[in-house]
């Protein structure tokens, strides 16, 4: 299933309307340590072996909006391929390979628009960080990353042609795209706009994301679905807005899948009359979360 340039997401960069106010939610309520802060910007870290896995840059408006998605090429060559593949696949190229100096991970990276405005990062040698003990109640890394299309058949061409994705499942709400062992690296919401969906980070296990819950709801910030446990990815969710507007997930035990996995369509993704995941237990996503999961874009000029 793996894509051949592709390894992994690596990070997402978004603009906030209040730096000092997303530090303090994303360090003492999300659970993400600092990893670097510059002008304008701050860098924020999991336990995992990624440097960091957002970068909050100060916006200039009261609604967020996403600077870009950074996704890790398997090799320098993988790099080089992807630069070629984009621009044959109909994406524009905003940066041709480069030293990311300005970036705390560094490396080489390159940087498209998609013919829908979507603005992804390549990058490949940037620096990995010493990966913590495991810990209960932090998040790990990123997993996945949901952006919803007006035109899902042509995003999900898009990602196949230009960055080597492959089709891992498909519901009647969503198409799953696979490009490593993560059942779904980028998932696209079947949608009338292009907005970003969610931000998924990965807990450690099943207590991590329970315990993670009952940790926003003290804090304020009361779960929007869930728990649950989806069909495609078979992972555990509890969803949440942040004090912007931003939807972010706590998931754990995403399906790990191989060559050897078949994709299915929407007539094998159903479920029984009123149950939207595998246990039934919550309530379907409300309108909270739907207008939320519709209102943050692409800034123009990242």
């Amino acid at each position: 299933m793996s894509s051949p340039w592709i390894e992994g997401l690596r990070s997402v960069a978004l603009y906030v309307p209040d730096l000092a106010r997303a530090e303090d939610f994303y360090t003492r309520t999300w659970n993400l340590d600092v990893a670097h802060r510059g002008e304008g910007v701050l860098y924020l870290r999991g336990t995992g072996g990624d440097a960091y896995l957002l970068a909050l840059h100060q916006g200039e408006g009261e609604v967020p909006q996403i600077r870009q998605v950074t996704l890790r090429a398997r090799s320098r060559a993988a790099l080089d391929a992807v630069a070629a593949s984009v621009a044959a696949s109909g994406g524009t190229m905003l940066a041709a390979p480069h030293e990311l100096t300005r970036d705390p991970a560094g490396g080489i990276g390159l940087k498209f628009r998609d013919p829908h405005g979507r603005v992804f990062q390549v990058v490949h040698g940037d620096v990995r960080a010493p990966a913590a003990a495991p810990m209960k109640d932090r998040p790990i890394r990123l997993t996945h990353v949901v952006l919803n299309s007006h035109a899902v058949d042509e995003t999900q061409a898009f990602l196949q042609q230009a960055l080597g994705f492959r089709l891992a499942d498909r519901t009647g709400i969503m198409a799953f795209m696979n490009c490593a062992g993560d059942h779904h690296t980028i998932a696209i919401g079947i949608s009338d706009n292009d907005a970003l969906n969610h931000i998924a980070f990965l807990m450690q296990d099943f207590e991590s994301v329970m315990r993670g819950g009952g940790r926003m709801k003290d804090a304020g910030f009361p779960i929007q679905w869930g728990p649950g446990r989806h069909g495609p990815g078979n992972n555990l969710f509890n969803y949440f807005i942040d004090p912007f507007g931003v939807v972010i997930e706590y998931t754990a035990e995403v399906q790990q899948v191989d060559d050897g996995y078949v994709s299915q369509g929407p007539e094998y993704w159903k479920w029984p009359p009123g149950r939207v995941d595998q246990w039934g237990i919550s309530a379907p996503p409300g309108a909270t979360l739907k207008e939320a999961q519709r209102r943050i874009f692409f800034a123009p000029n990242p």
